[in-house]
């Protein structure tokens, strides 16, 4: 087994359960991502502006300068520009570091590698013949109903009366 780097191990660690809170990235902005950009700004890590650490949910505004809606009525709230933009970064780099690191355990063991991507193939490959026939039922089931239905003789209906 190789040294795994203890970056890696704290991301492979339950760490409890956190607050209900907006997330961007599937992350809490609260309780993670301003506390952080919050540090890197400290640091000089990062430049984002500080109306944005301060108010990082904005209202959404349309072409005519309205507040936009969502269809269910909701006023559309966006995470500031600044803020979504270094949480892109830091999502890209977060899989490119990833990549990296598998990229290095496949040089440093490519038989180990290759051994364990081939067991972990055949153990999953039961699941997804399984799925593959589960699918194939349902679509199946699927469109003998709708066929049956589109077959049917309409029902009859009685007219509806129409006010005078």
């Amino acid at each position: 087994m190789g040294d795994t780097p203890s970056y890696i191990k704290s991301l492979l660690t339950p760490n409890g359960k956190q607050p209900a809170s907006r997330r961007v990235w599937s992350i809490p902005l609260e309780n993670v991502w301003l506390p952080f950009f919050t540090a890197t700004n400290l640091n000089g890590d990062t430049a984002i502006p500080i109306d944005a650490l301060g108010a990082p949910l904005r209202l959404a505004y349309a072409q005519d300068g309205s507040v936009k809606f969502s269809k269910s009525g909701r006023p559309v709230i966006r995470v500031a520009k600044p803020i979504a933009e270094s949480v892109k970064l830091v999502r890209e780099n977060f899989a490119a570091n990833l990549v990296a690191y598998a990229e290095g355990v496949a040089q440093d063991n490519p038989k180990g590698f290759e051994a364990l991507q081939k067991r972990a193939s055949k153990a999953g490959q039961p699941i997804v013949t399984a799925d593959r026939a589960n699918m194939d039922k349902a679509i199946r089931e699927a469109m003998e109903k709708s066929m049956a239905e589109a077959e049917a003789p309409a029902e009859a209906t009685e007219p509806v009366p129409v006010p005078a």
